[in-house]
């Protein structure tokens, strides 16, 4: 089958496509890619909670080993940015995460992340996808860990400790220690669990957990810390008397946040508070970064700072290689990935739930009254995402209806300005937008619109559906 590498990594329903053969293939390449720059590599390997990782794992590690390649294997299940941490630490020539973060429980997934801790930038994922190609056929040999052991190829790897340390650089625990609170954590059975509650409880918190364990199923739903996800959560914080919930992904690499009362930020509402509150009560200066289909809620608190916003191409690369290179002081994107330049080039939710409650602490109140606050002084925007789908048969005209989609007005209003940086972003005079881009994997378009009214986004996606025809 062919293999290839989307916005974070390959996935692959397990058994079906992502099979023992199949990962062997992936990790092959990986290593011809390493072996093209450094003789003698080292890589860290980590993996989630998943069916099957810990074994995954173990197999790549014998198809590197067999290469003359040292592995460092997590010794338990690590999140992805703990992951990230331990190549800086080690000084690792890169990293295998074995994940497929917030998908559904039959899938598993793979990614490498470069020596810089950063996201691979699509000239690494293309370049392994071109050893998988070349090396099609090719019989693959692995290394028994016993063996490993005797060259000195293998060694067990724990980065929690490395990890929680580089987190108490870059989190305010003076303040967290002052001002201890209840919160409520939920990992969803992911490996981001015990981080947030270590962190938090040495500090005083009062820290209370759901969905913690090893559960394969995650509860027989998607590892995917979303509204409707956290439905329980959130009523669960606001009948007691937790000023927080605070929720991660599959691979603890994304956040879900409720506040005291029960209310669900979006991504874009907190990456709107995390920049606030960075410039304004950390008094941090520095540029901001966000995808395309990222709140503009941004670009305004840029405005007011004589801040430049750095719009990116969708995925969390793009952030991550601003971020490595310090022209960013936060970088996010509405899927639910941030970081700063002080922490990692990789997206931290473990970062952001923490940074949630620093906000607290420092102003005293709830993050939606925070919230209030922000937009008293920045102005409100909504946005909402569509999954539009369409046939699969009909492909080619949507194509190309979306590639010619440029309309002078929407909703009674000028369109000035046409971005396509990926996909087709529409933006009116009045600072309203949408955007369309195409899934590289399913018969959807998918429709981001942000406006100041909310019964205007309904208008504008009715609108672009039936210039669309879907």
């Amino acid at each position: 089958m062919e293999i290839r590498f989307g916005t974070d990594g390959w996935r692959g329903l397990i058994a079906q496509d992502f099979t023992f053969a199949n990962l062997e293939r992936v990790v092959l390449a990986i290593a011809h890619h390493l072996g093209k720059t450094k003789e003698n590599p080292k890589v860290l390997i980590g993996y989630d909670t998943r069916f099957l990782a810990r074994e995954f794992a173990s197999r790549a590690a014998g198809v590197l080993n067999r290469k003359g390649i040292k592995v460092y294997l997590g010794s338990c299940p690590h999140p992805t940015p703990a992951v990230a941490a331990g190549i800086l630490n080690l000084k690792t020539d890169g990293a295998i995460m074995l994940t497929a973060s917030h998908n559904p429980p039959q899938y598993s997934g793979i990614k490498f992340i470069p020596r810089d801790a950063a996201p691979a930038l699509p000239e690494v994922t293309e370049d392994i996808e071109k050893e998988l190609e070349r090396l099609q056929g090719e019989e693959i040999y692995t290394m028994g860990k016993e063996e490993a052991i005797q060259q000195g190829l293998f060694a067990d790897w724990n980065g929690k400790k490395n990890y929680l340390e580089r987190l108490r650089k870059t989190i305010d625990c003076n303040l967290l220690e002052k001002t201890p609170s209840r919160v409520i954590i939920n990992p969803l059975f992911g490996a981001g669990q015990g981080y947030l509650e270590e962190f938090l409880g040495e500090l005083g918190w009062k820290v209370e957990v759901r969905e913690s364990g090893l559960d394969p199923y995650f509860g027989g739903s998607m590892p995917d810390p979303s509204e409707n996800r956290l439905k329980e959560l959130a009523g669960e914080v606001k009948k007691s008397s937790a000023k927080l919930g605070l929720a991660l992904d599959g691979d603890g690499d994304r956040f879900g946040i409720i506040d005291e009362e029960g209310f669900y930020l979006t991504p874009n509402q907190f990456l709107f508070l995390a920049a606030f509150y960075l410039l304004e009560g950390r008094k941090m200066r520095g540029n901001l970064g966000r995808t395309v289909a990222t709140t503009h809620l941004l670009d305004r608190i840029a405005k007011e700072k004589g801040l430049e916003i750095i719009e990116t191409p969708v995925g969390f690369k793009y952030i991550g290689d601003l971020l490595k290179q310090r022209k960013i002081l936060l970088g996010g994107e509405e899927s639910g990935g941030l970081s700063i330049a002080s922490h990692l080039p990789e997206k931290d939710g473990i970062l952001a739930c923490l940074l949630a409650c620093e906000m607290i602490s420092f102003y005293g109140n709830s993050l939606g009254e925070i919230l209030n606050q922000a937009y008293n002084r920045f102005g409100f925007l909504a946005s909402r995402r569509y999954d539009l789908a369409f046939e699969r048969n009909s492909k080619e005209s949507v194509l190309k209806g979306l590639k010619n989609l440029a309309p002078s007005q929407l909703d009674g209003e000028e369109v000035v300005q046409r971005n396509t940086i990926d996909g087709v972003k529409l933006i009116l005079a009045g600072g309203d937008w949408a955007l369309l881009r195409p899934s590289g994997t399913e018969p959807l378009v998918r429709l981001y619109v942000e406006s100041e009214e909310e019964e205007r986004i309904q208008r504008l996606a009715g609108e672009i559906r039936g210039i669309l025809g879907i």
